[in-house]
C-alpha cells in the first residue's frame, strides 16, 4: 500500500538537500525511512520560516516570518501529541517521533532556532555563535542520533551527535559568508572581526578579503575541533550508520577545508563539493565505518570546552 507521508518525505530529501540525500542511501531501510521522515518536517519549517521552497527562490506562506513560526509550533505541537496536523511533513514528524520516543525539548530546540533567526541579533562571541548552532544545526543532529537507535538517557552520546550538527553548521557558516553578507547577515563573532580591524558592516568589503578569511578560517579550525570529537561517537553505531555519519562528515568537513585552503579567493563566492567529492568521501568512510573504533585514534576524547546541550 502506497505511503503518501513517506512518499512527501522522500521527495523533499531528492529536492532539498543531496548530500543528506546521498549519506541516507547508506543507511539500512528503517533507519532510512525514520532519517527521511525527519528531513521533510526540519526542511519544511526552514523553508516556511525563510520564505523558500526546497531552499530556493521565493515563496509565499502567507503571514510575517513571526506569525509563521506561531503556526509551525502549534502544528509542531500537535504532533508531538499525536493530534492529526493535515498537513504530511508534520504527520512525518508525529510518527518518528513516536517510534523512537524522542522527548519534544528536541524539536523544540530547533523552533528556536527559527525563533533566534526570525528575531536576529548580531552574534556577539564564540558562546552566542554555538548556541545558535545547536539550535539550528546540533539539535538536529541529537534528534538524527535517536532516529540511529541511540538512547535518550544516553547524554554522553547525544552531546557527541550534537558536536557533528555543530561542525556542519560552522562549515556551512564558512561556505556561505559572501551569500549571508548580500543579504545583511553575518554569523561571525563580532569579537572575532574585532580583533582583524573589522566589523559586521565591513567585513565582506573586497578590501578586507584577507582579514576576513583569517577569521573564516578560525571558524573551520572550531569545526574541526567539533569533528573530531564526534568521532568518539561513531563506535556506538550499528556499522551502516557509522558509515553515513562519517560520509556526512567527511563532506562537509571537506567544504570548509577547501574554503580554508584556497585562500581569500574562496570568499569571493560560494564553494562547492563536486559530486565525485562526495561519492570519494562516502568510499574513503567505508572501511573507517568497518573498523570503526579506529577513527577516534589521534582525536581527544575530552570535551572540555565545547558546548554542551541542556539535557535536564
Amino acid at each position: 500500500m502506497a505511503d503518501p507521508v513517506l512518499a512527501a518525505a522522500r521527495e523533499a530529501i531528492r529536492q532539498g538537500s543531496k548530500s543528506f540525500a546521498l549519506a541516507s542511501r547508506l543507511f539500512d531501510g528503517g533507519t532510512r525511512a525514520r532519517a527521511t521522515l525527519l528531513y521533510a518536517w526540519c526542511r519544511h519549517c526552514d523553508d516556511v520560516i525563510d520564505g523558500q521552497y526546497m531552499g530556493e527562490g521565493h515563496h509565499d506562506w502567507g503571514g510575517t516570518p513571526a506569525e509563521r513560526l506561531a503556526r509551525l509550533t502549534m502544528l509542531t505541537d500537535r504532533a508531538l501529541a499525536g493530534a492529526p496536523t493535515g498537513d504530511p511533513a508534520f504527520e512525518a514528524l508525529a510518527r518518528v517521533a513516536r517510534e523512537v520516543a524522542m522527548p519534544a525539548r528536541y524539536p523544540h530546540d530547533l523552533l528556536e532556532g527559527f525563533r533566534m533567526d526570525v528575531e536576529w541579533s548580531p552574534v556577539a562571541d564564540a558562546d552566542h555563535l554555538l548556541t545558535y548552532c545547536y539550535h539550528v544545526a546540533g539539535c538536529v543532529g541529537v534528534m538524527m542520533a535517536l532516529v540511529m537507535g541511540v538512547s535518550p538517557d544516553d547524554h554522553d552520546e547525544l552531546a557527541r551527535a550534537s558536536d557533528l550538527g555543530l561542525s556542519f553548521q560552522l562549515n556551512n557558516i564558512a561556505r556561505d559568508v559572501a551569500e549571508d553578507a548580500a543579504r545583511g547577515r553575518c554569523y561571525l563573532p563580532a569579537d572575532w572581526l574585532a580583533a582583524e580591524g573589522l566589523t559586521a558592516g565591513t567585513h565582506a568589503d573586497p578590501a578586507n578579503r584577507e582579514a576576513l578569511h583569517r577569521v573564516v578560517s578560525r571558524l573551520v579550525d572550531l569545526a574541526e575541533r567539533y569533528e573530531a570529537s564526534a568521532a568518539h561517537g561513531v563506535p556506538a553505531l550499528r556499522n551502516r550508520q557509522a558509515w553515513a555519519v562519517l560520509s556526512a562528515a567527511h563532506i562537509y568537513g571537506d567544504i570548509g577545508r577547501k574554503v580554508r585552503g584556497r585562500g581569500p579567493g574562496a570568499l569571493e563566492g560560494r564553494t562547492f563539493t563536486r559530486r565525485r567529492e562526495k561519492l570519494m568521501a562516502v568510499i574513503l568512510a567505508a572501511p573507517e565505518a568497518l573498523w570503526k573504533r579506529n577513527v577516534r585514534v589521534g582525536s581527544p576524547a575530552d570535551r572540555t570546552g565545547l558546548f554542551t546541550p541542556d539535557f535536564a
